[in-house]
């Protein structure tokens, strides 16, 4: 009977330290993905950004390119060889 109580309490030994063990290897698991989280929550920052000055930047050029659009085929009709 000693033997099982023995046994029952090596046991519960075992049970208590792998408990502890998984439970600091979960901490270090979350741990890194929150700092992984939160790097790629600065690059979103970061890209969202970028877009948006991208997209000013087109939004300030697109009128542009319509002129000159148009200076290109007022010029093109000047020195087309047909109209020579």
């Amino acid at each position: 009977m000693q033997n099982f109580e023995v046994m029952a309490f090596v046991l519960g030994c075992i049970g208590t330290v792998s408990w502890a063990v998984c439970f600091w290897w979960m901490h270090r698991i979350s741990s890194r993905q929150d700092s992984l989280l939160k790097e790629l929550r600065e690059m979103t920052a970061r890209i969202e950004k970028l877009s948006q000055a991208e997209h000013d930047l087109i939004r300030e050029v697109h009128p542009q390119v319509s002129e000159i659009k148009e200076h290109v085929q007022d010029v093109r009709e000047v020195v087309s060889p047909e109209k020579n």
